[in-house]
């Protein structure tokens, strides 16, 4: 069965309460904007449950969801490199620069090449 958008929007809330609680907001000072957004996509994820019950009856209602669903996606996608840079930064202050040398091997056996 295909995910939901309903599904789609539970993820986000899911990432940006995670990131709500991270240290990066402090940094990047977002914090009310992402509790904002927080809500937004909670009012979203209510509506969606009617539309998605309803979508059987209603062609277009059913291709705005599926529409829906790739915009979601694509803000998913954003959250989880926001995600990424934030881990990335710890790793960096915590460890300092990797040397050239090891960053190499690092990047060949993410493609399946080197040690």
């Amino acid at each position: 069965m295909a995910e939901l958008a309903s599904g789609v929007a539970s993820k986000i809330l899911e990432k940006l309460g995670s990131l709500a609680c991270g240290e990066f907001i402090l940094v990047l000072d977002i914090k009310s904007q992402l509790i904002e957004l927080e809500g937004t996509m909670t009012t979203i994820k209510a509506v969606l449950l009617d539309a998605e019950e309803k979508q059987a009856t209603n062609r277009a209602l059913s291709i705005w969801l599926r529409q829906l669903k790739d915009i979601f996606y694509a803000a998913e996608d954003v959250l989880d490199e926001v995600e990424c840079e934030v881990l990335r930064k710890q790793v960096l202050r915590t460890y300092g620069r990797p040397n050239r040398e090891h960053g190499l091997k690092i990047t060949m056996s993410c493609i399946g090449g080197g040690t």
